[in-house]
């Protein structure tokens, strides 16, 4: 048998085509890869100049320059950097793939690797960005000589993007490379200086060359007719060179910081906090972390991209890193400036990673810890901030404890809520703790659609005789929420309507043994009361918990409660089929009744669903029969 081993064949015209096509979501992106690339070049002129000063051939100062020829239809970006020989440009140029910068930092000896890494430099990893110009050009020219060889060494470079490239020597008298773009009819957009601007101001207007562009003015036409902006002949820089992430904390004002987040997160209202940070160690990175004052319209929208704005090095990579912060942080914005990140070929996908895990866990601990700061602060105008923020966005923070396991309890001590002695949404699983009465073994909540129907809620009944606070949950989130949470520092949490009241030592012997002898005295009519809402109840028992009401419905300690089932199904989403477990006052004049009409069938049977259809209105539910209901009820009433 013959083994052989051959060579992948490719079409370069194809591979090209897929190269400029299909890595990138936008053309623009073709600007930020060949400025990058500039950049690139001119920051390894600086460290081979290090052991070769006579490269900087009396020329140091490094710029990368934007120029455009509106009649030729051309776009060309310079740069004054170590520039290219012929074969280097053969070797470069024209294999797809093949990383120069990569190259070069194998060759670098370790201590400029660690200059390198600490200046930030050297962006291009995968060899492709160079490709991205065939976006919007037809045609791509190529002029360079490299920095210490003669004038008469230098090179030309073109190419269709067809599979095929020329190259000639050419006399070229300064170093670096230019690189021109033959533009396309259908990419002439980017024939407009205002255009370009705007691109180098969203992706490269922290690299820290300056970016060159000829100055324009308006000039008008015959008759002051057809004016229009012309080139002056005077270069201006058009990047700030300088991030406002990489500045000293002490050199940045308030106002720059407000500016600044306007300007990212399109927001006309001051944030209420932020958080500026370079975290050092294993994986290195600067944060710049803001709290909008104001939830946006689609914060429910789970379709709707939300994160941080990305950069590597400076350069910019992507608007919406979702995978930096998590989902129930999703109102944050900010920006991640990472001295190295994994990068998918593109640079517009994030691979996940222990160096993004690290990011997005130390993301949501600052958050976190400047949301503390906030709630702790003993200065009133800090407190009413996060008055402000939970406000807006408590709800979308107790997915949290559902979501981050590590941080579950740093949430629950940011959660409020309003109570039966408190209409504010306030009180702190803290507060509450501290004024527990002596005795009482756990923080007592209900959750409902609404405050009133909390606060009035049968369940709170003998909450309320013993004067025993209950904190009121009416977020959509918080019954999902609290199945994730089930004590705070060490005092449980239980729902007043889930399972059975048990006060402990609140609740004296007499009262105990009075629940006791009515439980005896009254199971016959329980027997049939389950007889009779067998369809509809689980059981049905004596309660302790109410005072004033005929009745009540709860669920079983660990069962869902018929609140949760309604919102699942109005969500369109499958709930479980439970019933839940009706709790009769024995006091109840309406439950006394029941008593004598044990020989009448079908009266016992109608005070039966009136009684419990009675209970799943109060606890803002619906009776399955609406009309029944109210034909049962009428027939009492006439």
């Amino acid at each position: 048998m013959n083994k052989q081993t051959l060579n992948f064949q490719a079409e370069v015209a194809q591979l090209l085509h897929l190269v400029t096509h299909s890595l990138y979501s936008n053309k623009e992106i073709f600007l930020r890869e060949l400025i990058s690339n500039a950049s690139d070049a001119c920051d390894k002129l600086r460290f081979e100049a290090l052991n070769n000063g006579a490269l900087w051939e009396d020329s140091p100062t490094l710029e990368v320059r934007v120029a455009l020829d509106k009649d030729a239809k051309t776009l060309t970006i310079s740069d004054n950097g170590i520039g290219l020989t012929q074969q280097e440009a053969i070797d470069n140029l024209g294999t797809i793939a093949k990383s120069g910068t990569r190259d070069f930092l194998s060759k670098l000896g370790a201590e400029q690797k660690e200059n390198a890494k600490e200046q930030g430099s050297l962006i291009g990893q995968f060899g492709v960005g160079f490709y991205s110009g065939f976006m919007v050009a037809d045609k791509i020219t190529v002029e360079s000589r490299r920095a210490g060889v003669a004038v008469d060494e230098g090179v030309r470079w073109v190419s269709g993007g067809t599979g095929e490239f020329e190259v000639e020597t050419i006399t070229r008298a300064e170093r670096g490379s230019s690189v021109t773009l033959h533009l396309r009819e259908d990419a002439m957009e980017y024939a407009s200086a205002w255009r370009l601007k705007s691109i180098i101001n969203k992706y490269s207007d922290h690299i820290s060359l300056p970016i060159l562009m000829l100055k324009e003015e308006w000039k008008e036409g015959a008759d002051g007719k057809d004016g229009g902006m012309v080139a002056t002949g005077a270069w201006e820089t058009v990047n700030k060179a300088s991030a406002l992430r990489a500045r000293p904390k002490k050199d940045i004002t308030p106002e720059q910081y407000i500016e600044f987040y306007k300007q990212i997160a399109m927001d006309t209202e001051a944030p209420l906090a932020w958080s500026h940070n370079r975290v050092e160690g294993s994986t290195e990175y600067t944060q710049l972390l803001y709290v909008p004052a104001k939830a946006p319209n689609d914060m429910w929208n789970r379709d709707k991209k939300a994160g941080l704005k990305l950069y590597v090095k400076r350069v910019f990579i992507m608007d919406d890193a979702e995978a930096l912060m998590p989902s129930y942080l999703r109102f944050v914005k900010g920006v991640v400036d990472s001295a190295d990140l994994p990068l998918n070929v593109s640079r517009e996908l994030l691979q996940e990673s222990r160096d993004v895990k690290s990011i997005r866990e130390g993301n949501t601990r600052r958050v976190l810890t400047t949301l503390e700061d906030l709630a702790t602060s003993g200065d009133d105008a800090e407190k009413a901030k996060f008055a402000s923020f939970y406000a807006e966005f408590g709800a979308v923070l107790k997915e949290g404890l559902g979501e981050d396991f590590s941080n579950r309890e740093k949430l629950a001590k940011l959660l409020r809520f309003a109570s039966s002695t408190s209409d504010t949404v306030s009180v702190s699983f803290a507060d509450y703790k501290a004024r527990m009465k002596e005795g009482q073994e756990a923080i007592y909540y209900i959750t409902a659609d609404t405050i009133a129907g909390a606060k009035n809620s049968p369940q709170l009944e003998v909450f309320k005789k013993k004067g025993i606070e209950v904190l009121l949950m009416t977020d959509r989130v918080d019954e999902w929420a609290l199945n994730y949470l089930h004590e705070f520092d060490g005092t449980s949490l239980q729902s007043v309507a889930k399972g059975a009241v048990d006060l402990g030592s609140l609740q004296d012997d007499a009262e105990k043994k009075a629940a006791e002898e009515a439980a005896i005295s009254f199971k016959p009519i329980l027997e049939k009361l389950k007889e009779a809402l067998k369809d509809k109840a689980e059981d049905v028992r004596v309660t302790t918990r109410l005072v004033d009401s005929a009745a009540c419905l709860v669920v079983q300690d660990h069962g869902m409660s018929t609140q949760l089932a309604r919102m699942l199904k109005q969500a369109g989403q499958e709930a479980p089929e439970t019933k839940p477990i009706l709790e009769v006052n024995a006091e109840h004049p309406l439950v006394k009744k029941l008593e004598v009409s044990t020989a009448n069938e079908a009266l016992f049977g109608d005070l039966a669903h009136i009684l419990f259809d009675q209970a799943l209105l109060a606890e803002g539910g619906l009776p399955a029969d609406p009309a029944a209901y109210v034909k049962r009820v009428n027939s009492f009433l006439v």
